[in-house]
């Protein structure tokens, strides 16, 4: 199916011991550009993440956002140092004896001294927490695929509606350019027959320059091209894979035979359409900038 490079996906997971939320934001971007943004205690998991992404996103500017709760209370163990608390204690004494100081260390005044009581957090299984978390981001993944694909459907409507119209542009200039030659054919025949009035007109002189001049106005190479072109793009978009880089090379092409066949034009109604097919063209460019 058919995706927009712009979505949204949010999950979350809560148990008894932690709660993870994970939300995926995206827009245009001609490669997968992810940015991470999450808690320093899962930065271990980064390439893993990256990793779980790439299974679900092939292009797009995309911005990770996960948050984590720890809810246990044995994630930490307080630690007494019972060397160094002596150590503070015996040059405690050891100040009042040589200035003749009261002693008067407590417990509590003691614990405050650096590095007496620390804190430890304890070894974290980072498979078991890697599990979990991996579950909330794939979720997060299928919504937002899913939000994708939404998307990506009312984007192909639409590209299908702009190639029909397309296609009958290039019908009208197909229809059109032979008529052009004939009307070019008549008009020079009878301004030859205003300057020779009665006289023979060299029939095979008249077929030479109408000759050259369908040369130069010819646009069948190109009506052909346009043609393979918007029945590729059309194939493209009904196949569901991920097309947007092929789909803007196709644009290009067309747009370079619209050019090509308005640079040929000597008639107004050719030109008129073929500034009409170029701005569509235009148009289907943007709308598939959106696409994966």
């Amino acid at each position: 199916m058919l995706r927009s490079m712009t979505g949204f996906g949010r999950a979350e997971a809560v148990n008894e011991q932690h709660k993870f939320t994970a939300e995926l934001k995206a827009v245009n971007h001609r490669y997968l550009d992810l940015s991470i943004k999450m808690p320093k205690k899962l930065n271990m998991f980064e390439n893993q993440i990256r990793a779980l992404i790439k299974n679900y996103i092939e292009r797009g500017k995309v911005d990770l956002y996960i948050s984590f709760e720890d809810y246990t209370e044995e994630n930490a163990l307080v630690k007494y140092n019972h060397e160094i608390a002596g150590e503070y204690l015996k040059y405690l004494k050891q100040m009042g004896e040589d200035f003749g100081l009261e002693n008067d260390i407590r417990v509590s005044t003691l614990s405050r001294f650096p590095e007496v009581f620390t804190m430890e957090e304890l070894e974290v299984d980072e498979d078991a927490l890697f599990s979990e978390l991996s579950i909330v981001i794939e979720d997060a993944c299928k919504k937002f695929v899913e939000a994708r694909e939404v998307e990506g459907e009312k984007l192909k409507e639409d590209l299908l509606v702009k190639l029909d119209e397309m296609k009958g542009y290039v019908d009208f200039i197909e229809k059109r350019s032979p008529q052009i030659i004939e009307e070019y054919k008549n008009k020079l025949v009878e301004k030859i027959e205003m300057l020779l009035g009665d006289n023979k007109i060299d029939e095979s002189r008249i077929a030479q320059e109408v000759t050259i001049y369908a040369d130069k106005v010819c646009v069948d190479e190109e009506i052909v091209r346009l043609k393979s072109h918007i029945e590729a793009m059309c194939s493209a978009l009904l196949s569901g894979d991920s097309v947007g880089r092929k789909l803007d090379f196709i644009a290009q092409e067309m747009n370079r035979e619209a050019n090509t066949t308005l640079s040929k034009s000597t008639d107004l109604e050719i030109t008129n359409i073929g500034i009409e097919l170029k701005t569509l063209i235009e148009k289907i460019r943007e709308q598939i900038q959106n696409i994966e």
